[in-house]
C-alpha cells in the first residue's frame, strides 16, 4: 500500500535525520562530538537504525538520490517516486523542527559567543547544524582553510563522487546476486558504515550531503527560522547544484557502474533456487 510505504519513508527518513543532523548540532554548538569520525559514526548507526526499522515496508531509500536510481535499474514504479520523494523531505523537515525545539537556546547561546547575527554575513557557521555548505565552515574555520579552494564545480564533483559510491555500494549490497554480499540483514550496518566513511572523505569539502531530502528540507527550515537568503540561496550559492542535482546524478551514474561493469560478471541464479526481490 503506497500510503504505508510513504509513511514508512516519512518515518526513516526522520531518524536518519535526527540523529545524522542531531549529531552535526552536538558537535558544532557543544564539541562533546570533537571529530569528524565520531559524527559519521553516528550518522552510519542512524541510518543502519532508519533501515531496519522501515526497510521491509518501503525498501528504505530514505533519500531521492537513491529512489531515482532505484527506478533508473530497480524497476521502482514511476507514479511512487514522487510521494516517496515528498514523505522523504516531509520527514527531515519534521526532524529539523524537532531538533530546533531541542537546541534552540543552544544555537542561540553559540551565536551570541561568537557574534554572528542569524542571517547575516559569516553566520553560515550556525546554519550548518541544518543545510550544508562548502567548504565545511567549521573545518574552514578551524584550519584556515580557504574558500576559494574549494569551488561550485569542486563542491559538485565531490557530492556527486560521494554519492555514487553510496548507489554503488547499496546496490551491490542489497543484490540477492552478489554471492559477496553480507548475509541476512547485515546489509544495513555495512550501508551506514559506507555512509560513514564516505562522509570522512567528503565532510571537510562539502559536509557530506549525498541526500537531496537530507540537505533541502533542513535547509528550508532555517530559511524560515531566520537564516534567510544565508540558507537559500546561501553565500555562495550552489545549494541546487551542489546538495541536489549532483547527489541525484551521482547516485545514478555509480549504479550504472554496478548494474552494467560488475553485475553481467555474477552468476545467475535460477529462479526456482532464489527469487528476486522486490523492485529487481
Amino acid at each position: 500500500m503506497l500510503l504505508r510505504e510513504a509513511v514508512a519513508e516519512f518515518l526513516g527518513t526522520f531518524i536518519l535525520v535526527f540523529f545524522g543532523v542531531g549529531a552535526v548540532h552536538v558537535a558544532v554548538l557543544t564539541g562533546a562530538l570533537p571529530g569528524l569520525w565520531q559524527v559519521a559514526s553516528v550518522w552510519g548507526v542512524g541510518i543502519a537504525l532508519a533501515i531496519y526499522a522501515t526497510g521491509s515496508i518501503s525498501g528504505a531509500h530514505l533519500n531521492p538520490a537513491i529512489t531515482a536510481a532505484f527506478a533508473a535499474f530497480r524497476k521502482f514504479p514511476l507514479r511512487k517516486i514522487g510521494p516517496y520523494v515528498f514523505s522523504q523531505c516531509l520527514g527531515a523537515f519534521a526532524a529539523a523542527a524537532v531538533l530546533y525545539g531541542l537546541f534552540s537556546g543552544s544555537i542561540a547561546r553559540y551565536e551570541a559567543a561568537n557574534g554572528l547575527e542569524r542571517g547575516g554575513p559569516g553566520s553560515e557557521r550556525s546554519a550548518m547544524v541544518y543545510g550544508e555548505y562548502f567548504p565545511n565552515p567549521a573545518i574552514a574555520d578551524d584550519t584556515g582553510h580557504v574558500l576559494s579552494g574549494v569551488t561550485e564545480g569542486g563542491a559538485m564533483l565531490a557530492e556527486g563522487v560521494g554519492t555514487a559510491l553510496l548507489a554503488f555500494f547499496i546496490f551491490a549490497l542489497t543484490d540477492y546476486r552478489n554471492s559477496g554480499r553480507p548475509g541476512g540483514t547485515f546489509f544495513a550496518l555495512f550501508i551506514g558504515l559506507a555512509v560513514a566513511i564516505i562522509i570522512c572523505i567528503v565532510g571537510p569539502l562539502t559536509q557530506a550531503g549525498l541526500n537531496p531530502a537530507r540537505d533541502f528540507a533542513p535547509r528550508l527550515f532555517a530559511y524560515f527560522a531566520g537564516w534567510g537568503a544565508v540558507a537559500i540561496p546561501g553565500p555562495r550559492g550552489g545549494f541546487f547544484t551542489v546538495y541536489i542535482l549532483s547527489p541525484v546524478l551521482g547516485a545514478i551514474a555509480g549504479a550504472a557502474v554496478y548494474q552494467y561493469v560488475l553485475r553481467p560478471g555474477l552468476a545467475r541464479i535460477p529462479s526456482s533456487a532464489s527469487a528476486a526481490p522486490a523492485g529487481e
